[in-house]
């Protein structure tokens, strides 16, 4: 590879780091041409999977900040992923593509600056698509303002029943006074209905 094809070759990867939301490093030693083709398919829309040379591959990762991350899984066949859709869903076709096909090893990764192993790798597979936890924050939210509306609709009318029952009271207590008939000598009470 000429010096010039090289220097492209870094660039390239250099912005495909800076571009991407994360990058997921798997060892692709024994798989066919056929199936790197399905793998690719099964990412479309979340992810590009790209073979690389990891001396390449160091320097760009170097110049896009991520070389501490990812320079030590940086040994033999190496492709790599680049998440730009869903990280969750990327992370899931992986790891279905290596259940289906043993010889795609996930050596880990890098998501947001910061290294991933293969474990926390196989855990954001674990996570619902983006959307999905969306709509639950949407719901929940929603819930809680609904709740929030009831209460605040429903205290004036708790404090109106509150007066009316205080009045109801004070009047009761207060009562009429007692009257003396001037001809009996008893005494009534008024009642109210």
């Amino acid at each position: 590879m000429a010096n010039a094809e090289k220097t492209a070759a870094v660039e390239e990867l250099t912005g495909k780091f800076r571009e991407s939301s994360g990058a997921v490093l798997t060892d692709y030693r024994g798989l066919t041409v056929a199936q790197l083709k399905e793998l690719r398919g099964s990412l479309a829309g979340n992810a590009t999977f790209s073979v690389v040379k990891n001396t390449l591959t160091k320097i760009a990762a170097t110049e896009a900040g991520v070389g501490d991350e990812l320079g030590p899984l940086l040994s033999g066949p190496s492709a790599i992923a680049f998440v730009s859709g869903d990280v969750s869903q990327a992370a899931k076709g992986l790891l279905d593509f290596a259940k289906a096909n043993p010889l795609l090893v996930i050596k880990g990764g890098v998501l947001d600056g910061k290294a991933l192993t293969a474990a926390e790798v196989g855990k954001l597979a674990d996570l619902e698509p983006r959307d999905v936890l969306l709509a639950k924050l949407a719901g929940a939210m929603k819930a809680s303002m609904s709740n929030a509306a009831a209460t605040f609709n429903a205290l004036p009318t708790q404090m109106a029943l509150l007066a009316d029952a205080l009045r109801a009271k004070v009047e009761a207590e207060a009562g009429a006074p007692a009257l003396a008939s001037p001809e009996t000598g008893d005494t009534q009470t008024e009642t109210q209905d």
